[in-house]
């Protein structure tokens, strides 16, 4: 009688679990489902301080699919935004439509593999895969800008360096923001490795399944990163939230002392922000940009 008692409460609790579980992913799907259509993406740009006409560019090789959003004036340098994760280039939207950058550059955000429509929901790990279909894009805007300047937020900012790290002949500027840049210097929560397991996998939001993939990847990517920081030659910006629990505030002076070779590295530590610097310290990422730019 103990025994099936015994049974039953622990089958019990592994119901909860799962009840428990599953509601936290409905709840999270509005969330972490952020991506705009084209169409959408359009109507939002338009309205920008200068009348400028935004364009949606589908762009394939290697057989992904990648999007891209610009708008701006072409004979002005370019700025390039590249998300984190769950995200999508519609987590640039008050970047893109900032009238003091579109004074001074053409802007630009893509999707990153996995999220919004490059490819939704089938994740690439590699960083260095990430970068390289990235600069496909950008070997062909290189033509029209002499100035390049990469924006990485996040894991985001992981690929802007690599980017930097393999095609330096790309990047004149680079700006890391809150970004993962150290191996083993984050949060990995727990929730990650249960959503994982291919018998939840596909219960998930396609961004989510994404994340979670490459977050449990992140330490052995950005082991393979470290030997290649000396390839980095532009200037370099790096911003941290000073109380970031997520990444570490480590990752930035880590850096650091990594661009050996850069045109120049400042390091700003911003006092009582957390990983949410797009949203409480907007003037401070476009100071930055501009000094890139100049």
């Amino acid at each position: 009688m103990l025994r099936r008692y015994i049974y039953s409460l622990f089958y019990r609790k592994r119901f909860y679990a799962s009840v428990v579980l599953f509601g936290f992913l409905a709840y999270t799907y509005d969330l972490v489902e952020v991506r705009l259509t084209d169409d959408a993406m359009i109507r939002k740009l338009e309205e920008n301080a200068f009348a400028y006409i935004p364009k949606v560019t589908h762009f394939r090789q290697w057989g992904r699919e990648m999007r891209y959003v610009q708008l701006g004036d072409p004979n002005k340098p370019l700025i390039l935004f590249i998300h984190g994760a769950p995200a999508s280039s519609s987590f640039w939207m008050g970047m893109l439509g900032d009238s003091t950058l579109l004074a001074h550059a053409k802007l630009m955000a893509v999707d990153r593999p996995g999220y919004g429509y490059s490819g939704y929901g089938q994740p690439e790990i590699s960083v260095k895969k990430q970068a390289a279909l990235i600069a496909g894009i950008l070997k062909e805007k290189r033509l029209i800008h002499q100035k390049i300047i990469i924006h990485g937020s996040s894991y985001g900012g992981t690929v802007a360096a690599r980017l930097a790290m393999d095609y330096p002949e790309l990047v004149d500027g680079l700006l890391l923001q809150s970004a993962s840049l150290k191996p083993g210097a984050e949060t990995t929560y727990w929730i990650s490795y249960p959503t994982s397991h291919w018998s939840l996998r596909n219960f998930i939001p396609g961004s989510f399944r994404t994340a979670n993939a490459e977050k449990l990847s992140h330490k052995s990517q950005l082991q393979e990163m470290v030997p290649l920081w000396s390839r980095i030659r532009s200037k370099v910006i790096v911003l941290q939230g000073k109380d970031d629990t997520l990444i570490f505030p480590e990752n930035a002076t880590f850096a650091i002392q990594k661009l050996t070779k850069a045109a120049s590295a400042s390091l700003t530590l911003v006092p009582g922000s957390k990983h949410d610097l797009l949203w409480t310290q907007r003037a401070l990422l476009v100071r930055s940009l501009l000094k890139l730019t100049d």
